[in-house]
């Protein structure tokens, strides 16, 4: 036994960490030529850009010295640094339709020499959960394999394929067709999933490989095996997602735009000349659900609104939210606050009504906009309610942050759980 163990050992490459502290890299690929689905890393799944589900479970698995997207994209790599990942700039060179992964990661690898393993997270995965990353990056960090992949099980029959016009006979490959094997008395197959890779860089810049040396998988539940490669892909990954993904920690914090959302933008001018705004109880109500449920509300008026404006104070005191004067384009000044207090734009909502607020609602975590919004606040947003400004909208939006803040809650109570079973 000894002598096989010694003989293995000597045919696997030393591609061990000798570093005292290991740079883990995650790195998403998204080329901005993808000819299934257009800008398909960017386009919405329900309601959030296709890459931001991945860099949401890579960010809050809290495992990565660095999370990346490697692009040609200037609108992709808008979006990847809106959700708290760097960017590489990819060069021609490895942006073709024939280029690799292998060629674009170690294109990366090379431009950046402190990384010392990296996480290959397909953009198109957007089921995968922190844990799945957390649980593969032990086999690494503290196994000792070189690399990991991910599978799933599959419970699939394979007969060999016949070519048209042949005269061969097909046969099994994975079965007797005597005894059919009932799938509860069968462990199926592993198959790539694609979900994610990860291998040292010795093992990708010195043996040009993903998978090689002290190789192990990681096997994900077939639920969150989810890839999207053609547009008939789309609305079945969207409800898969809905009802599997990952969801983030939730916001913390919501930016609410007052005039046509927190109010329906009329003003009341009295007889003796006092300007009013009228703010609906349910709205009210609904301030009061994001702040019980620790979610801070910023009220944003236009220095445009002179009315408004002079209301600050009573909108402070009726709500209890700081009011923040913004501009035509409220995006610099939110971002600013956004940066302050150190968080990405995956953390924030926003409501909005007005085509000024489209880079914003673009942005943000959590958008929303009120059923009477202009049409190009509509189109950025990833909610429309159901009712107007000042009506009653923002307390439909209030319990859809609520909502998703409790199913993140629930589904990362229930990732511990099947990962302690699995």
């Amino acid at each position: 036994t000894g002598a096989l163990k010694k003989k293995k050992t000597a045919d696997i490459p030393d591609l061990s960490l000798s570093h005292t502290h290991t740079h883990v890299a995650a790195l998403v690929l998204a080329r901005g030529g993808s000819k299934g689905i257009p800008l398909k890393n960017i386009k919405l799944l329900a309601g959030v850009p296709l890459i931001g589900w991945v860099l949401r479970a890579a960010l809050d698995s809290e495992r990565f010295d660095s999370v990346w997207v490697s692009t040609d994209h200037d609108d992709i790599e808008k979006v990847a640094k809106s959700w708290g990942a760097r960017v590489h700039r990819r060069s021609p060179e490895v942006s073709r339709d024939g280029s690799t992964s292998l060629e674009t990661i170690q294109e990366f690898l090379r431009s950046n020499a402190d990384v010392d393993v990296v996480c290959n997270v397909q953009a198109t995965s957007p089921c995968l959960h922190p844990s799945h990353l957390q649980e593969a990056l032990k086999k690494v960090l503290e196994d000792g394999y070189d690399s990991v992949f991910s599978v799933v099980r599959r419970h699939q029959f394979r007969w060999k394929e016949v070519k048209k016009g042949s005269t061969e006979c097909t046969h099994p490959e994975n079965l007797d067709p005597a005894r059919r094997p009932r799938r509860q008395d069968w462990d199926g197959e592993l198959y790539e999933n694609g979900s994610f890779y990860i291998c040292t860089r010795d093992l990708i810049l010195k043996e040009g490989r993903l998978q090689g040396g002290k190789v192990a998988y990681f096997e994900m539940e077939p639920q969150h095996s989810v890839d999207i490669d053609v547009d008939i892909d789309w609305p079945v990954a969207e409800q898969r997602v809905l009802r599997y993904g990952y969801f983030g920690q939730g916001v913390c914090l919501m930016f609410l735009k007052v005039s046509g959302c927190l109010t329906d933008g009329k003003i009341f001018l009295s007889a003796s000349g006092e300007d009013m705004l009228c703010v609906h109880t349910r709205d009210s109500e609904g301030i009061g659900m994001l702040k019980k449920d620790n979610v801070e509300v910023v009220l944003l008026t236009s220095t445009n609104d002179a009315v408004t404006q002079s209301l600050t104070e009573k909108l402070e005191k009726l709500t209890g939210c700081e009011v923040m004067a913004v501009g035509e384009e409220p995006l610099q000044e939110v971002q600013a606050v956004v940066e302050r207090k150190k968080l990405d734009w995956k953390d924030v909502a926003y409501m909005g009504n007005d085509a000024s607020d489209a880079s914003c609602l673009s942005l943000a975590g959590l958008s929303a906009v009120p059923a009477d919004a202009q049409e190009g606040a509509i189109n950025a947003a990833k909610y429309t309610c159901r009712l107007d400004g000042g009506v009653g909208a923002l307390r439909e939006f209030a319990e859809h942050v609520v909502q998703q803040k409790e199913k993140a809650k629930s589904q990362m109570k229930q990732d511990r759980i099947d990962r302690n079973n699995f």
